[in-house]
């Protein structure tokens, strides 16, 4: 599983790829995380099974959503879950949103 996290520099969502990757490990689930800003995430959105907005990208959605066109899917992260950098609840929501 491929898991793209967009943010702004990368400094915050950086944190959060080391929590998730962690949750991952611990459940034996093999998983490539990776944090990129806007515009280099907009050249390799096809090469993710999902695509996870940090808060502070939310306003980019439409745009990632239309480079998308509907696969992977592009979701926002919630804002409690990014400012806690809750790995577990990030990850769930990835799966859930992956997995249907």
């Amino acid at each position: 599983m491929k898991i793209l996290l967009v943010c702004c520099a990368g400094m915050s969502t950086s944190m959060l790829v080391l929590k998730m990757e962690a949750a991952a490990k611990k459940r034996d689930i093999e998983a490539e995380i990776k944090a990129l800003p806007v515009l280099d995430a907009l050249k390799c959105i096809k090469e993710y099974d999902i695509i996870m907005l940090g808060p502070q990208v939310r306003n980019e959605l439409k745009k990632i959503e239309k480079v998308a066109e509907g696969q992977p899917p592009v979701v926002l992260i919630d804002m409690r879950d990014y400012g806690l950098m809750n790995g577990e609840k990030v990850l769930d929501f990835a799966l859930k949103t992956i997995n249907g």
